[in-house]
């Protein structure tokens, strides 16, 4: 009799668990243009951009699932994923990224830092005449980056971190982040 052995995860098994976990249209925007950027800066850094792009697309999958628990909040999602060989990276920037596991490599810290860089992106695009990520600039996110009460939910400080856990600028990292999701504005609906 053969033993199932777990398999590695794909993309296509990732966004099957997104499908499972989140209802909100929004959040799954939200997990796109993470892993977009995700796998930008994989680039940038010459990793595995399957890794990371995954990491990002799975980060906030089980968000909306604890409802009133957001303890649990990513948990779950690493539970789903220990099914999986190959994953133990994966979940503990995801656990990370949530303060429930060390920090302690470059995807982890990236993850962290673009997580709320894409919101504010997002919400950049939004207020712009045209409503869409084209005619965005890295001036105009920067502007809209410094006005405090301008896309509250941004966290500045964790956006901030591109600088001393990454060595990259803000306004380079604002570049990476426009340039991955101008890379997929229509799926972003933007």
């Amino acid at each position: 009799m053969a033993v199932n052995q777990p398999s590695a995860l794909t993309r296509e098994e990732a966004l099957k668990i997104v499908d499972e976990l989140v209802r909100t249209p929004n959040i799954k925007k939200h997990l796109l243009a993470v892993e977009a950027f995700m796998r930008r800066l994989a680039r940038h850094f010459g990793q595995d951009e399957d890794e990371w792009g995954l990491t990002g697309l799975l980060h906030d999958a089980d968000y909306e699932v604890p409802e009133k628990d957001l303890d649990r909040h990513t948990e779950i999602t690493a539970e789903r994923l220990r099914q999986y060989v190959g994953t133990e990276r994966i979940i503990s920037a995801i656990l990370a990224h949530n303060h429930k596991a060390p920090m302690d490599t470059t995807m982890a810290k990236a993850l962290y830092a673009c997580d709320n860089l894409t919101g504010l992106i997002v919400a950049c695009a939004l207020v712009h005449p045209d409503k869409k990520l084209e005619p965005l600039t890295v001036d105009f996110v920067l502007r809209r980056f410094k006005e405090k009460s301008f896309a509250r939910g941004a966290s500045r400080e964790e956006i901030l971190t591109c600088e001393p856990n990454l060595g990259i600028p803000l306004p380079e990292f604002i570049g990476l982040g426009l340039e991955a999701m101008k890379g997929i504005a229509a799926d972003l609906e933007l």
